[in-house]
């Protein structure tokens, strides 16, 4: 009788007991869900993402600049048989369009440099303006602490 009231409460304990243990794995598998292997995992996706977008973007900015310089460029028209004044103004259309060109170029460059300038004088105002803002700072903790 003895025995089998030790049997009994030997198998009862290792019953509660195996309870215990898989309620505290399956907390710790709740607790543990980005284990180290599956952050490497989504850390490796993650950039092979951003390396995808990144390429995508790229090849978008492709596209875009081959359409553009398609409609820049002018196709050479064909000067097979054409007489000297057809060929002197086709001359002049492409020295019109060359010096219309060179004048735009000189005319976006200035606003680039105007651009600059005001950029560097923004920086330096900026600049200023947190070096006044810091200081004042610093001499208020200064008077702060003399009280």
């Amino acid at each position: 009788m003895e025995t089998k009231r030790a049997a009994e409460r030997d198998r009862r304990k290792a019953e509660v007991r195996k309870r215990l243990e898989e309620a505290q794995r399956m907390k710790m598998a709740k607790k543990g869900f980005l284990t180290p292997e599956r952050k490497k995992k989504l850390r490796k996706l993650l950039m092979l993402k951003a390396a995808e977008n990144l390429k995508q973007q790229q090849r978008l900015k492709e596209q875009e600049r081959q359409r553009v310089l398609q409609e820049r460029i002018i196709p050479m028209p064909d000067l097979d048989g054409l007489d000297q004044s057809e060929l002197k103004d086709k001359a002049q259309a492409f020295v019109d369009r060359i010096m219309q060109l060179e004048s735009d170029t000189y005319d976006l460059n200035y606003i680039v440099r105007q651009k600059d300038f005001e950029i560097n004088e923004l920086t330096i105002a900026v600049n200023d303006l947190r070096f006044k803002y810091n200081h004042c700072l610093v001499e208020k903790n200064v008077v702060c602490s003399k009280k």
